[in-house]
C-alpha cells in the first residue's frame, strides 16, 4: 500500500528542491500534501515565484497520524527561521518534526533540513547529510560528506543537487 506524505516548505523555498520530491511522488502515485512554514499557505522560490500550499504547518500539528512520512523541502530555511524564531510557525515545524519522529514515521530533508532535525533533537547520534556550510553548527547528529545517508527513519541528502541520491531509498520506503 502506497504510503502519504506531508511535505513541508519554508517560504522562501528552493523550487529545485521541492518539485523533485513532489514530481517524484505524483510520478509513484504516493499522495501528498503540502504544508507552508508560514503564516498563510501563500509562499515563494528563492527564485521569486508565488507558490500556493495546501495548508500551513500549524494545522499539520495533531494530523501525524494521518501521514506515514514527513520531508522538509529547503530553502533560506536557516535565515529565515533566525529572523523568525518566535513565530508560531517555526515552533509548530520543530514540534511537527519532532512528533513524526517520535511516531518512528519517515522524516527527510536536504540542506539544512538535516540540523533542522538536530535542533528539534530527533537527530542525536544519527549519521546525516547536509549543506557543508552547516556542519560545524551540529550539536548531537553525526555530519558526514556523504551526498546522502539514511539512518533509521532519517533521510537526509546534502542538497536539492543530492537529493536524486536519496530518492531511491525514500521511495523504496514510501512504496
Amino acid at each position: 500500500m502506497l504510503k502519504k506524505v506531508a511535505v513541508l516548505a519554508v517560504n522562501p523555498v528552493n523550487g529545485a528542491g521541492l518539485f523533485q520530491y513532489l514530481e517524484a511522488f505524483f510520478e509513484n502515485g504516493i499522495s501528498y500534501k503540502t504544508f507552508a512554514v508560514a503564516e498563510t499557505t501563500q509562499i515563494k522560490t528563492n527564485s521569486g515565484i508565488s507558490l500556493q500550499t495546501d495548508d500551513v504547518v500549524e494545522n499539520l500539528k495533531g494530523c501525524e497520524g494521518e501521514y506515514d512520512a514527513l520531508v522538509f523541502a529547503c530553502g533560506d530555511a536557516m535565515p529565515k527561521f533566525g529572523e523568525n524564531a518566535g513565530k508560531q510557525f517555526n515552533q509548530d515545524l520543530l514540534t511537527v518534526i519532532k512528533s513524526f519522529d517520535d511516531k518512528g514515521k519517515i522524516v527527510a530533508g536536504h540542506c539544512v533540513g538535516a540540523l533542522l532535525f538536530d535542533i528539534a533533537g530527533i537527530a542525536d547520534g544519527k549519521r546525516v547529510a547536509l549543506h557543508p556550510y552547516v556542519n560545524p553548527a551540529l550539536k548531537k547528529a553525526i555530519g558526514t560528506d556523504e551526498k546522502s545517508v539514511v539512518d533509521g527513519n532519517l533521510y537526509t541528502a546534502q542538497t536539492e543537487n543530492a537529493i536524486w541520491t536519496l530518492m531511491p531509498e525514500l521511495l523504496k520506503a514510501l512504496k
